[in-house]
Order: C-alpha cells, then structure tokens, then sequence
C-alpha cells in the first residue's frame, strides 16, 4: 500500500502541467524556512508542518521513485511481518517524519524544498539491520549476484550516509541529497527497533 501510494503521486504529479507541478512540490515539500518563520509567527502551522508528512510522497523523477521503492520493497516486508501492518504504518511514517525533523534542524533557514520517502525508508533501513543483521541479501558485484549480510550492506550505508553528512556541514546550502534525514531516519529506525526487540 505504502508503494502504491507512493506511485499514485508520482503518476499525479506527471500528469501536471510543468507551472501546476512546480506549484504542487512547492505546496506540498518539505521546506525548512518555513519553521522557524512559523516559531516567529510570520508562517501557518499547517504550511509548515504539514509538508513532514506530504514530502513523504512526493519524489523529484522516475529514477528517483524507483530507487526509493526498491529499497523499500526489499527491506520493507520483514520489518512490517515484526510489527504488524498497523505498527509498522505508524512506524513508517513517524521515522519519515522525525527524519524531516532532522534534516530541518541541519538545514535550518534553508528555502530548498526537500521530498521523497528516503527518510522513511532509511528508518525501515535501520530497524532491518538491527532485527535482521544476518539475512542474506542478494547484491550485484560486478556481473554476479551474491549474498551478503544484511548488517554489511547497511552498515556500508550508513557511513557512506554518515561522510557524505559530515563533509556537507558548514557548507553553503545546496540542491542534492538530504544527508541527515538519511541519517537521522536510520538512527532512529534502529533505536525503535532495539527497544522493541528488547521488549
């Protein structure tokens, strides 16, 4: 479901005029700006806080969606079979929207809009490691199609999240990848998933 509703936007969005898309990314994308001029009161809350949830949704091309919901096809089932379809719903979209959070707080003042399911993602990511770090996932290297340890390919990840993050900080805000609503998601996917797995 998560899946269809992710492509169901993308098919929406494309059937947008270029003006009406670039209007409904606007409305509806992640721009951290818009917090703090909401904590001044010069912003609605619903125009700053409602985009953590729709910039879930939201993907900026096809290559774009089709990486996100790769990801999130393979690692997706195992997580949502350990916590239930209602559990792993609220699971999903809580570590997409704290992942918002996240890349706000490193980003803060930004006008960049941010969009896309990889925060979100990142957090099934992280509670996959932590539930199933010894499941074998089949990896292309070179021509052939190995297994690796779950934990090897997210861990590898993460820290190329985690440098590309660390390298972006103090540097002029730019266009490109939301390194620390990567991280963040991550992080706090695979924190939800030790408590739960501890209980």
């Amino acid at each position: 479901m998560l899946i269809s509703a992710n492509v169901l936007v993308f098919l929406y969005q494309v059937t947008l005029s270029p003006h009406a898309g670039k209007a409904f990314v606007l409305a509806n994308a992640m721009v951290p700006a818009r917090i703090p001029a909401f904590l001044a009161g010069h912003a609605p809350a619903s125009v700053a806080l409602f985009p953590l949830f729709s910039s879930m949704f939201l993907h900026g091309g096809l290559m774009h969606l089709l990486g996100n919901m790769l990801f999130l096809y393979i690692f997706g089932d195992n997580v949502e079979d350990a916590f239930g379809h209602i559990g792993y719903l609220l699971f999903y979209l809580l570590c997409g929207i704290g992942s918002g959070l996240i890349h706000v707080l490193f980003n803060w003042g930004s006008g960049i809009p941010a969009l896309g399911a990889s925060g979100a993602i990142s957090g099934v990511m992280g509670a996959y490691a932590v539930m199933f770090p010894r499941h074998q996932i089949l990896t292309f290297f070179f021509i052939f199609l190995i297994p690796v340890p779950a934990i090897l390919i997210l861990g590898y990840w993460f820290v190329l999240q985690f440098v590309a993050g660390i390298n972006g900080l103090g540097m002029a805000t730019a266009g490109g990848v939301a390194w620390w609503a990567h991280i963040g998601g991550f992080l706090m996917g695979a924190l939800i998933a030790w408590v739960t797995k501890k209980r």
